[in-house]
C-alpha cells in the first residue's frame, strides 16, 4: 500500500489490499463488494486466512509467570456458525521487541495489558480479529507488505492498518490528542495563545482524521462478511475511530457495528463549540449500538443529537435514537478488570519481591498511592496541593504519611505534558523541603507487577482527575487489596467525582478536586478511618468489581449489539447525501419510491378516483415563516388540472383552519377541502361547509366554556414559560399549542408536562387531549375527528352518493392516492388499509367495506422514513411532479411522459437507485 505526498489536500480512498470474506481455509477467487456482489474485475485476493482462532491467552510478560490456568475466566459459548467479531482500535494488542533473528526484525507477541484484548475475552465468537495500527515501537521501520499482514493475521489474528508517518502524526497527535481529546475533557481555547496552539481546530488535521478512519474501514471490510446471516459484528473502541461506523455503514449497510467511547462525552455547551460537531454526531449514529461509561455521558450524547441534529430519542424499552429508519441503541456499560490477568500478576514472584521491598522502605508510615498519566486533566498538582494543605494543618502527619506518585509517560508529546510534569515536580520539591520525604515521584513506565505491589501496600489510593472517562486505578487498587497474598482485605479510596468510575464505587470518599480543603479532609479521613469502616467500604467496592469484570463487559456489549442488529438482515438500505452528510436510510423491503410508471396503468383504468393530499410538508415545504406557506401558482395550477378530470375527486386534508384554506385555495373551484383534521368538510368551492358531528353546542362545550377557559389558561402559562411556542384558537373550540420553534430539549419536556396537566384537568370534561405530529399539543371538543376518521367519512359519503351528470351507479372510488408527511397522516394510511380489508379495531373486527374489491390504493409518505404507507417520495417537489404527470396522463394533449423529462424533479442519485433495486 502506498500513499502520495498530497494526502493532506485530499481524502480520496486508497485501494485496499483485498482479503476474502472467508469461512474456510480456501479463499474466494473473486472479490466481493461492500454489498456482497462479486466483482469479476478485481484482482484475486492473497491468502490471508487465519489458520486458528486468536491466541488471546499468550503473553510474553515476565510478570505473568507462575500464572494458574484455572484463574482465567471461562470463555463464553461460541455463536453458532463460526461468526467473527472484528475488534477495531487505534493500536493492535501487540508488543514488538527488536530482534534481528525474528521475521521482519521484530519479535511480536500479544500484549496482555492491551484494553482491546482484555475486553475481547468474553466475546462469544469462534474468531476474534483485531484491526489497528502497529505498536509505536515499530514506527515506520517495517515496510507494509502482504507477507507482514499474512504473518500477523495467521499468528495473532491481527490485521494492521498501515498509515504513513505524517498521516498518523496528524491523525493521532494532531487531531485526536491535541484537539478532540481536550474537547471531550472540557478544555476550550479561552485565550489567543490557546487558539493559536493545540486547542485550535485545524481543517488539515481533521482531513487526516477522516482519511485514517477510512483506511480502518477498508481494513475491517476485508475480514468482515457482507452477509448478515453469517453473524459477523464489529466492535469499535474509542474516539480515535469516532467516524468509523459511518464509513462502514456506507460500504456495508447491513454490517452490525457497536461503538464504545472510553472518554467522557461532554455537555452540549462544550460539544457545540466543535466546528465539525454534526459530522461527529452522524459518525456515531452510523453504529447500531453506542456505549458509554456513565449515564451522564449517554445523556449528553442524546441531548446533542436532539439539539444539533433534531433526531428524536426513543425510550420504548431501550433508550436510543431513531435515525433514518434505524434504532440506534444507547447503553451504559461498566468496564471492569481482566481478573485473570491481574491474578496472574499478583501471583508472580516479581510482585512478591517488590511488595517486600515496599514494606521495608515505608514501614511505620501511612502509605498513599497515586498513579496518573502526565496530563493536564489528571489533577496531579491539585492532589499535591491538597496533601500540602493537610500536612500544614496537622504537622504530626508529616512524619507519618508518604505519597508515592507514579507518573505514567505522556501519551502525546507537547509543551503541556512538560508543563504538567514541571509543575508537579516543583510542588513536590517544596513539600519535601518542609516535610521531609512526604512525596516520592516514580517517573517512566512501571511494569504491572510493581504497580500491584504498591496497590497492595497502600493504605489509601488518591485519584483526583479534573475530568476522566473512567480511570480504573481505584479498581486495580481494590482488587489488589483483596487478592494479594496476605492482603488486609480493607481499603480506602479518595476519588474525584469527575472520574467516570465514581458512580460505580459506592465505598469511595468522593471529592471535588478543586476544593483543596475538601480533598485534604478526605485524605485525613482515609488515613484515620477505623478498620471496620475501611472493611465495609472495601466490601462495597470489591463486590461491584467482582460482578463487573472485563468478561462481563464483553458479554453484555455483545448481547446488546446482537439485539440492536436483529432487524438489519430484513431491511433495505438507501444511501443519501455525500461526504460526512451521508446516511444510510433503512426501510422495509416492500417500501418503494412511487413513480408515475407504478400508478399509470391503474390510474388510466380507474372509473372513479379519490386523491387525498396533506398540505404542509407535502405540497409545500415546512417553513418557519408562516407568511410564506401560502400555495404558489404552480401548486394551484396542478390541483386545477387534477380537478378538471371528471373521474377525480381531489381533497386537501389539513389541520389548518377552514377560513385560511378557503382563502388560499379560492381559485380551485372543484377542489375539496377538509379543515381542522377533518372536522369541517367542503366538497367544492360552491358547496357549503359540513361539520363532522351533529352534536349541538351544549354537547360540544358542556356547561358553558368552563373546560375551554381552563385549557386556555394552562396553554397561556406554558406559552409564557417556553420561548418560541404559541397558542392557536380554532373555530369549533379546539386549542393547539405549537412548540416547533422552541428549544429542542425544553419544548418536548414542556409539551409532556402540558399534556399531563390538560389530561388531568379535563378528565371529566367533553374534550379530548391529543399530541399531534410531535410538535403540537391540541385540545379538541368531543366530536372533532382525526384525519383517519375524516378519510373514512369521505369514503362512506362517496359510497352513498350517485354520480352526477350521466354517471349513475355507485360512486365508491376504485383508485385512491393518499400522500402525506406527518404523524397525523399515518392515520389516513391506516384508515385506507382498513377500508381495503374491511377489518379494523381490536381483534380485527369486521367493518363495512368502504372500497370495492380490487380497488387500487397507493399510500405515500413524503421523506424516506418508517411509515405505514407503502410508497415514499423524497420531497414536496417530487409530490408536485407526480401530480403533474398524473394530471397529464389521461389528457388527450398530454401523453404520459418520462417523469424525469416531464418534471425535472425525479433525479435520483445512483446510491438511491441502487438501494431501490436491492
Amino acid at each position: 500500500e502506498k500513499q502520495g505526498a498530497d494526502w493532506k489536500n485530499s481524502v480520496a480512498e486508497i485501494p485496499p489490499v483485498y482479503l476474502p470474506h472467508h469461512r474456510g481455509p480456501t479463499p474466494s477467487t473473486q472479490t466481493e463488494t461492500a454489498h456482497g456482489h462479486s466483482d469479476p474485475t478485481a484482482p484475486p485476493p492473497p491468502r490471508l486466512t487465519p489458520s486458528a482462532p486468536p491466541m488471546q491467552g499468550s503473553s510474553s510478560s515476565s510478570c505473568a509467570a507462575a500464572a494458574n490456568p484455572s484463574s482465567e475466566p471461562e470463555p463464553a459459548p461460541a455463536v453458532p456458525g463460526g461468526a467473527r467479531r472484528v475488534v477495531a482500535a487505534h493500536r493492535l494488542p501487540l508488543r514488538a521487541a527488536p530482534d534481528p533473528a525474528s521475521p521482519f526484525g521484530f519479535a511480536f507477541s500479544l500484549d496482555p495489558d492491551a484494553l482491546a484484548l482484555q475486553l475481547s475475552r468474553g466475546l462469544p465468537a469462534a474468531h476474534v480479529t483485531f484491526v489497528g495500527t502497529l505498536p509505536a515501537s515499530v514506527g515506520s521501520t517495517i515496510a507494509p507488505s502482504d507477507e507482514l499482514d499474512d504473518y500477523l493475521l495467521r499468528n495473532f489474528s491481527c490485521l494492521p492498518v498501515h498509515l504513513h508517518a505524517d498521516l498518523h502524526a496528524d491523525f493521532y497527535h494532531g487531531f485526536c490528542k491535541r484537539y478532540l481529546w481536550p474537547r471531550l475533557h472540557y478544555l476550550l481555547p479561552h485565550t489567543p495563545r490557546d487558539a493559536a496552539a493545540d486547542l485550535r481546530f485545524d481543517a488539515g488535521k481533521y482531513r487526516a482524521f477522516l482519511a485514517a478512519n477510512r483506511r480502518f474501514a477498508d481494513r475491517v471490510l476485508q475480514v468482515l462478511s457482507p452477509d448478515p446471516d453469517d453473524g459477523d459484528l464489529v466492535v469499535v473502541h474509542d474516539y480515535h475511530l469516532w467516524v468509523l461506523p459511518t464509513f462502514l455503514r456506507r460500504k456495508c449497510p447491513r454490517a452490525g457495528v457497536g461503538f464504545f467511547l472510553h472518554a467522557p462525552f461532554p455537555s452540549g455547551e462544550i460539544f457545540r463549540a466543535v466546528p465539525v460537531r454534526d459530522d461527529l454526531l452522524r459518525g456515531l449514529l452510523g453504529a447500531d449500538l453506542v456505549g458509554f461509561h456513565t449515564f451522564d455521558y449517554a445523556r449528553h450524547f442524546l441531548s446533542c443529537c436532539s439539539r444539533l441534529l433534531g433526531v428524536v430519542s426513543s425510550s420504548s424499552g431501550n433508550v436510543g435514537v431513531d435515525y433514518h429508519g434505524r434504532a440506534v441503541l444507547v447503553k451504559v456499560f461498566s468496564v471492569g478488570l481482566d481478573m485473570g490477568r491481574i491474578r496472574a500478576t499478583l501471583a508472580s514472584p516479581e510482585a512478591a519481591a517488590k511488595a517486600q521491598e515496599i514494606a521495608d522502605a515505608y514501614r511505620g508510615r501511612a502509605l498513599l498511592v497515586g498513579v496518573d498519566d502526565v496530563d493536564r486533566s489528571k489533577g496531579v498538582s491539585l492532589k499535591l496541593l491538597a496533601l500540602e494543605r493537610m500536612l500544614e494543618e496537622d504537622g504530626d502527619l508529616g512524619r507519618q504519611v508518604v505519597l508515592v506518585q507514579i507518573n505514567n509517560p505522556a501519551r502525546s508529546r507537547g509543551r503541556h505534558a512538560d508543563a504538567v510534569a514541571d509543575e508537579a515536580e516543583r510542588i513536590g520539591h517544596r513539600i519535601n523541603k518542609r516535610f521531609a520525604g512526604a512525596v516520592v515521584f516514580i517517573d517512566g513506565p512501571v511494569p504491572l507487577c510493581e504497580k500491584v505491589a504498591y496497590y497492595a501496600a497502600a493504605d489509601c489510593c488518591v485519584v483526583s482527575p479534573l475530568r476522566d472517562g473512567l480511570n480504573r486505578i481505584p479498581y486495580f487498587y481494590t482488587v489488589c487489596r483483596e487478592e494479594f497474598p496476605g492482603a488486609r482485605k480493607s481499603s480506602a479510596v479518595v476519588l474525584s467525582e469527575f472520574a467516570g468510575c465514581s458512580p460505580s464505587l459506592g465505598g469511595a470518599i468522593r471529592v471535588n478536586p478543586w476544593n483543596l480543603d475538601g480533598v485534604a479532609d478526605a485524605m485525613r479521613a482515609a488515613i484515620t478511618m477505623s478498620a471496620e469502616e475501611k472493611q465495609a467500604r472495601h466490601r462495597s467496592n470489591y463486590g461491584f468489581l467482582r460482578a463487573h469484570d472485563a468478561v462481563t463487559w464483553a458479554q453484555s456489549f455483545d448481547a446488546a449489539l446482537r439485539a440492536a442488529c436483529r432487524g438489519l438482515p430484513d431491511m433495505r438500505f438507501t444511501g443519501l447525501g455525500f461526504g460526512m452528510s451521508y446516511r444510510a436510510v433503512g426501510v422495509e423491503p416492500s417500501f418503494t419510491a412511487l413513480t408515475p410508471e407504478l400508478i399509470r396503468k391503474a390510474y388510466r383504468a380507474a372509473a372513479r378516483r379519490l386523491i387525498l393530499l396533506d398540505y404542509d410538508g407535502t405540497l409545500v415545504p415546512e417553513l418557519v415563516d408562516e407568511g410564506k406557506r401560502a400555495p404558489s401558482d404552480k401548486v394551484l395550477r396542478v390541483l386545477d388540472e387534477l380537478c378538471a378530470d371528471p373521474k377525480n375527486v381531489v381533497f386537501l386534508v389539513s389541520g389548518r383552519r377552514k377560513d385560511q384554506l378557503e382563502a388560499w385555495f379560492a381559485p380551485c373551484q372543484k377542489l375539496g377541502l377538509s379543515a381542522e383534521h377533518g372536522y369541517f368538510t367542503r366538497w367544492s368551492r360552491d358547496d357549503d361547509w359540513e361539520e363532522s358531528s351533529d352534536n349541538d353546542e351544549q354537547l360540544l362545550y358542556g356547561n358553558g366554556n368552563g373546560w375551554k377557559a381552563a385549557a386556555e389558561r394552562l396553554m397561556t402559562y406554558f406559552t409564557e414559560a417556553t420561548d418560541g411556542s404559541y397558542m392557536e384558537k380554532k373555530e369549533k373550540g379546539a386549542l393547539a399549542w405549537h412548540y416547533q420553534k422552541a428549544d429542542p430539549v425544553l419544548g418536548p419536556c414542556q409539551a409532556k408536562d402540558l399534556y399531563d396537566h390538560l389530561a388531568s384537568v379535563l378528565a371529566n370534561e367533553p374534550a379530548t387531549v391529543r399530541s399531534r405530529g410531535g410538535d403540537i399539543v391540541e385540545v379538541d371538543p368531543q366530536g372533532v375527528t382525526t384525519k383517519g376518521a375524516a378519510v373514512e367519512a369521505l369514503l362512506a359519503a362517496m359510497a352513498g352518493r350517485r354520480l352526477g351528470g350521466g354517471g349513475g351507479g355507485d360512486a365508491a372510488p376504485d383508485l385512491v392516492l393518499c400522500v402525506g408527511d406527518g404523524e397525523a397522516d399515518e392515520g389516513m394510511f391506516e384508515a385506507l388499509a382498513t377500508a381495503v380489508s374491511g377489518r379494523g379495531g381490536e381483534g380485527g373486527a369486521r367493518r363495512m367495506q368502504l372500497l370495492p374489491a380490487g380497488a387500487a390504493v397507493f399510500t405515500c409518505t413524503v421523506g424516506l422514513k418508517p411509515s405505514k404507507a407503502v410508497f415514499y417520495l423524497d420531497g414536496p417537489e417530487d409530490v408536485r411532479a407526480l401530480l403533474r404527470a398524473l394530471a397529464r396522463c389521461c389528457a388527450p394533449d398530454h401523453p404520459m411522459e418520462d417523469p424525469a423529462a416531464a418534471s425535472g424533479m425525479f433525479e435520483i442519485v445512483p446510491d438511491l437507485l441502487s438501494g431501490v433495486n436491492q
